[in-house]
């Protein structure tokens, strides 16, 4: 069997740097159990690599970005 504790879970979401949910994601939830937050939004690990490149970006360059990107949501 391949099976791993929570707390050992919980050890390899921290050295991956990601939440333990992580392990879990395309798994389906019973009907009524799922939440759409913005913690869920914020605990996705592309978000997560999403914002840690963009603040790699030189100041100006992200300001510009951010601009960009509020002009295509609002052409959507």
């Amino acid at each position: 069997m391949n099976r791993v504790s929570a707390s050992r879970l919980w050890d390899i979401a921290q050295t991956l740097e990601v939440p333990p949910g992580y392990f879990f994601e395309g798994f389906e939830e019973d009907e009524g159990t799922s939440t759409a937050s913005g913690d869920d939004l914020l605990s996705s690990k592309e978000t997560l690599e999403l914002l840690k490149t963009y603040y790699a970006i030189p100041e100006a360059q992200r300001k510009r970005l951010f601009e960009l990107a509020r002009a295509l949501v609002q052409a959507a």
